[in-house]
C-alpha cells in the first residue's frame, strides 16, 4: 500500500500516455465516446430542483451551450424521476441533445425499477456504492441497479466519495491494519478503502453480467493531495476509464486553483478521461462557470481546444492606460459568445489564437506568434498599433477607434480562413 504514496514527478508520463477502456454514452444521435483514445470529456452538474422540469432543463442547455458534454442531474425522489423523461423531452425540443446522468443515492435502486421511463431517459447512471444499502441489502440493492443499466444498455459510473464511504468496508480494513506488524497511517487505510470500494463494485457488476467497457470509476476526494495519491493508485490498478474531480472544491479563487492543480498533474500524466469542476458558486454567479473552468484546465494543457484563446500581457507601468485591458474583455467576451454558432460555421476556429499587448516590450513578439494580435502603444509610445496576421504585420491603427477596428480585423480574419474551412468540408 505504501505505493499509494510513492508520488511520480509531474513529467512522469505525457499527457493521454494511460490507456483506458472505451465507453459510450448515447442519447438519440448524440454520442459520447469515454476512455481509449476519445479526448477527456467535460462534465457537469445542475443545482436545480429536478422537480421543477423546465428549470431543469433550461439550466442544463446553458451547461450544455457552455461546453458541457455530459449534464448529471439528482434523482432523488419519485416525484424527480417522474419528471427526467419530461426534462429530456424538453431538451429535444428545444435542440439540446447532450447526455443526461442520474445522480442516485440510498433508492436508485428502487427509482430505476419503479420508474422505468426515467431509466430509459437517462444516458447513464452514477452509483454511489457507500449509499446503496447496508449489510445483506448491500450487494442485493446494488445489483438491481446494475441490472437496470444492462436492461436498458446503459454505462455506469460507480463513484466513490469519501464523504459517503462504504463504512463497513472501511471497519474491515481498520480491523486488518490493527493486526499488521507495521500498521498503515489512518490516511492510508483511507485511500485504500476509496479504490477497494470502486474497484471491488466494479467487479461485482462485472460478475452480474455487465460489460466492463461500460464501468467508468470515480474516487472523489478534497484535498489535492489525496485526490493525486488515490487516483494515481487506482490507475495503476485498473484499466477502467476514470472520472476526475476534487469533490467540495470550494468558491471561487480557491476551487478554481485547487481544482486545476489536482486535475492538471493527473491529466497530465495520462490520469483521466471525464473531468467535473466541482466549484460552489458565487451569489448570483451562472453554473456554468464549473464548465468554463474545466474546459480552461484541458486546453491549457493541450489535449483540447473550446474557445479561441486571448494571450494579454498582465499590465504594468508602461501600460497605465486600461485600453489594452478593455478590449481583452471585448474580444475574450465575443469569442465566447459566438462559439455555439461559430462551432458548426468555422469548423477550427477554436484553435485560433488571438494577442491583445499593452506597449512594445513584448507586444510586437507575442502579437507575430499569435494568428492575429495588437500591440497598442504604452505610456509615452506614438499612438499607434500595429497589427500582425499570421506572423506578418498587415496594417497600423490610428485614432479614436483602435478597438472597433481591431475587432472587426478579427471578425474577417476568422471569417477569411475558417469560413473557407467549412467550405472545403462541404
Amino acid at each position: 500500500m505504501t505505493d499509494v504514496l510513492n508520488c511520480l514527478p509531474i513529467d512522469a508520463a505525457a499527457p493521454g500516455l494511460r490507456r483506458s477502456r472505451q465507453s459510450r454514452t448515447v442519447w438519440g444521435s448524440k454520442v459520447v465516446t469515454v476512455g481509449g483514445d476519445a479526448p477527456v470529456r467535460v462534465q457537469s452538474m445542475t443545482n436545480t430542483d429536478t422537480v421543477d422540469a423546465i428549470g431543469t432543463a433550461i439550466q442544463v442547455k446553458e451547461l450544455a451551450l457552455a461546453g458541457s458534454e455530459m449534464v448529471r442531474i439528482t434523482v432523488n425522489t419519485p416525484e424527480a424521476a417522474a419528471e427526467v423523461p419530461h426534462i429530456r423531452d424538453q431538451l429535444d425540443r428545444m435542440g439540446i441533445d447532450v447526455p443526461l446522468i442520474g445522480d442516485f443515492h440510498y433508492n436508485g435502486h428502487r427509482l430505476l425499477t419503479d420508474f422505468p421511463a426515467c431509466a430509459q431517459a437517462l444516458s447513464k447512471y452514477r452509483i454511489n456504492p457507500g449509499n446503496v444499502g447496508k449489510g445483506d441489502k448491500h450487494d442485493k440493492q446494488f445489483g438491481q441497479m446494475i441490472e437496470a443499466a444492462m436492461r436498458w444498455d446503459k454505462p455506469v459510473r460507480i463513484g466513490v466519495n469519501w464523504g459517503s464511504l462504504d463504512q463497513e468496508l472501511l471497519a474491515d480494513l481498520m480491523d486488518t491494519n490493527s493486526r499488521r506488524a507495521e500498521p498503515w497511517d489512518a490516511k492510508q487505510v483511507m485511500y485504500e478503502a476509496l479504490i477497494t470500494s470502486a474497484i471491488d463494485s466494479a467487479k461485482l457488476a462485472e460478475s452480474m453480467g455487465m460489460n466492463g467497457d461500460q464501468i467508468i470509476l470515480s474516487c472523489k476526494v478534497s484535498g489535492v493531495q489525496d485526490l493525486v495519491s488515490v487516483y494515481r493508485e487506482l490507475a495503476r490498478r485498473c484499466n477502467y476509464a476514470l472520472h476526475l474531480g476534487l469533490t467540495e472544491a470550494g468558491m471561487g479563487t480557491k476551487g478554481t486553483v485547487a481544482s486545476s492543480v489536482a486535475l492538471g498533474i493527473l491529466l497530465q500524466e495520462g490520469i483521466g478521461d471525464t473531468i467535473r469542476v466541482s466549484l460552489t458558486p458565487q451569489p448570483g454567479e451562472s453554473r456554468t462557470q464549473e464548465v468554463v473552468i474545466a474546459s480552461e484546465i484541458l486546453q491549457s494543457l493541450g489535449l483540447r481546444s473550446f474557445t479561441p484563446s486571448v494571450t494579454a500581457c498582465p499590465g504594468c507601468g508602461r501600460t497605465t492606460s486600461t485600453t489594452f485591458q478593455e478590449l481583452t474583455q471585448q474580444i475574450d467576451d465575443f469569442l465566447r459568445a459566438q462559439m455555439p454558432v461559430w462551432k458548426e460555421k468555422y469548423p477550427g476556429v477554436e484553435k485560433l489564437k488571438v494577442a491583445v499587448m499593452g506597449c512594445i516590450v513584448n507586444g510586437p513578439g507575442e502579437s507575430k506568434h499569435a494568428d492575429i494580435g495588437i500591440s497598442l502603444p504604452g505610456t509615452g509610445e506614438a499612438p499607434a498599433a500595429p497589427v500582425y496576421i499570421d506572423g506578418e504585420k498587415a496594417v497600423t491603427l490610428r485614432g479614436d477607434n483602435i478597438a472597433g477596428e481591431f475587432h472587426q480585423l478579427v471578425e474577417n480574419y476568422i471569417d477569411k480562413r475558417f469560413g473557407q474551412a467549412a467550405e472545403v468540408s462541404v
